[in-house]
């Protein structure tokens, strides 16, 4: 089997291996994913797995912008993981993997992510699960009770406005020091603004992206920057309430409308994990933001059975909110320091505890600096967006 970029010469091909795969769609349905597909076509984000001409399976590589502690850097969003089903079985999903990674490092991504249909895959080619998609429902009558305050303009908004939204994330992130939270380009955001069965609004500093789902409504993304603008935009979504009783949102784990509510007990509540890979370590560690008072400086051994220039010791430093990882040679004496695998390593980068990487299997070695390691990759990740 050979692995290649698909063209759109691939394109009849490719639908028929997503049509196999995860079944018919709609003709309005497909002429969505064609438009998102065929730009990943010309920009090399498409790969197949063939077996002379016949393809056996194929991956998508999404450009998307990801924040740790509030600092942007690009990621791989791998999406659209295909196998053909008289090809399944046979290893042409841990081939296809393999390459997506490398063809991350080459487009100069350190991170990538993806939300996994099953785990043993991805996760023997380093990829660990960080965090996840949290879906509440809420009775639409307690967002009516979500009263404003001051006087926030808002107003509707549309394919125009993807550039503004684009830098509020930027902006809003940023300041809320957010881990985990991914943006569309310009160009996707622009097709996704352009939605007719969307509810559009946008303010100074946020916007919600709403709709109605059979016989709820369903808020994809709100995002606030100030108390006045969540109760805007909430209290806009509870005005349905004579209508539907509840509505389910995609929030953060921490969304201050959880706070907003007059009433909060049980709550029903979905999670749709997602898998972090780091790809580049050097590049991973640099990019990401740090809590401004977490100190470090320890030295890690490292292990990566696809990606040979991330196994190794690392010297990881962290002050002043940036960080370091730094190549070291191999000691003469065995290390006893921290071990981890790259699937480990992705999930301390994503904030999971060392204790829980300690009783998983996920790191081993002298426990000196488990503190230390906390303290800088605390993180609550979370993700609005499926892709």
């Amino acid at each position: 089997m050979e692995i290649r970029d698909l063209t759109t010469d691939d394109y009849d091909d490719l639908f028929d291996v997503r049509r196999r795969s995860f079944g018919p769609i709609s003709p309005a349905e497909r002429e969505n994913w064609r438009a998102l597909v065929i730009p990943a076509l010309n920009e090399g984000r498409y790969l197949g797995v063939f077996e002379g001409s016949r393809l056996a399976g194929a991956a998508r590589l999404r450009a998307f912008t990801q924040w740790w502690h509030g600092r942007p850097q690009p990621l791989a969003g791998v999406a659209g993981v295909t196998v053909n089903p008289e090809y399944r079985g046979r290893g042409v999903g841990t081939l296809l993997m393999r390459a997506v990674v490398e063809r991350a490092a080459g487009l100069g991504d350190a991170v990538s992510a993806l939300y996994p249909a099953t785990t043993p895959v991805y996760r023997a080619t380093g990829y660990e699960h960080a965090g996840a998609r949290h879906l509440v429902t809420i009775p639409t009558e307690a967002l009516r009770g979500i009263r404003p305050s001051g006087d926030v303009p808002v107003r509707r908004m549309d394919a125009g406005d993807a550039a503004e939204v684009v830098a509020l994330l930027h902006r809003l992130h940023g300041a809320a020091r957010s881990s985990g939270p991914i943006s569309w380009d310009e160009r996707t955001w622009a097709h996704w603004l352009s939605q007719e069965d969307d509810f559009l609004y946008l303010a100074p500093d946020g916007y919600a992206v709403y709709r109605w789902d059979g016989d709820r409504m369903r808020v994809d993304n709100l995002v606030a920057g100030s108390p006045e603008t969540a109760r805007a935009l909430w209290s806009l979504v509870g005005s349905a309430s004579s209508i539907t009783k509840t509505v389910l949102a995609v929030v953060a784990p921490d969304d201050p409308v959880l706070w907003l509510l007059r009433e909060r007990s049980e709550e029903r509540l979905t999670l749709v994990r997602w898998m972090l890979r780091i790809v580049d370590v050097e590049a991973a560690v640099e990019r990401r933001g740090f809590p401004s008072g977490a100190a470090l400086d320890a030295t890690i051994e490292v292990e990566d059975t696809v990606r040979a220039g991330n196994t190794g010791l690392w010297r990881l430093t962290v002050a002043g909110g940036e960080g370091t990882a730094a190549a070291l040679p191999a000691g003469a004496d065995a290390f006893t320091g921290p071990r981890l695998g790259i699937n480990g390593l992705s999930a301390l980068y994503a904030g999971v505890s060392t204790a829980t990487l300690r009783r998983s299997g996920l790191l081993s070695g002298d426990d000196s600096h488990d503190e230390a390691l906390d303290t800088a990759f605390a993180a609550q990740p979370y993700m609005l967006d499926y892709f």
